[in-house]
């Protein structure tokens, strides 16, 4: 029996310029409930920080009660994130979940879109900590009151929501949604 792993392989390749492309131009709608999660979050846990969340398109801009310059000038401090850098997996989870052909597809894609929200949110806040408390001049860091451990946490959580997050959780997601195609593969390359 011929193995179904290229064809799948290719219909993947073929969602993911589509996918992608609804992903960037969609992005504002797609994205509005994890700017809602990522305001919450930051209004609640770093009320003393955040005087506001405003977004515009996939960016979110935090204005801060961190002064931008003297303690005693007037301005205050805004940093913007960018939503599409925590985001780019849920466009391969699509482009996954299209190829797989599967009949409850929409259940797949509205299950893996819920389950990476949090995440992407994760990512969003971890860039507006890390731009306040790590890499702000030392005056703005300073003000932001957080100690040399916090700021190792928020390293990290950068990271992670950087650099792992965005694309394991959409594969982990796929693969627990679809695990009878993968059987059905699997069987299909006489692996069982």
């Amino acid at each position: 029996m011929k193995s179904p792993l290229p064809r799948f392989v290719l219909l993947v390749v073929a969602w993911l310029p589509v996918a992608f492309a609804a992903w960037y131009v969609l992005a504002p709608v797609i994205l509005w409930p994890a700017q809602w999660l990522s305001t919450a979050i930051a209004r609640g846990a770093f009320g003393d920080l955040v005087r506001g969340v405003d977004a515009q398109g996939a960016t979110l801009t935090f204005v801060t009660t961190l002064k931008a310059g003297r303690t005693d000038a007037s301005g205050v401090l805004t940093v913007d994130v960018n939503m599409l850098l925590y985001s780019f997996g849920l466009p391969l989870f699509v482009a996954l979940t299209l190829a797989a052909g599967e009949p409850r597809r929409t259940r797949s894609l509205f299950i893996g879109y819920a389950a990476m929200l949090p995440f992407i949110a994760w990512g969003v806040i971890a860039d507006f900590l890390k731009n306040i408390a790590i890499t702000a001049p030392a005056l703005i860091a300073s003000q932001s009151g957080f100690s040399a451990l916090d700021r190792d946490i928020i390293a990290f959580a950068y990271q992670f929501g950087s650099l792992i997050l965005p694309s394991v959780v959409p594969a982990v997601a796929w693969v627990l949604t679809h695990r009878a195609f993968l059987e059905r593969m699997r069987a299909a390359r006489g692996g069982g």
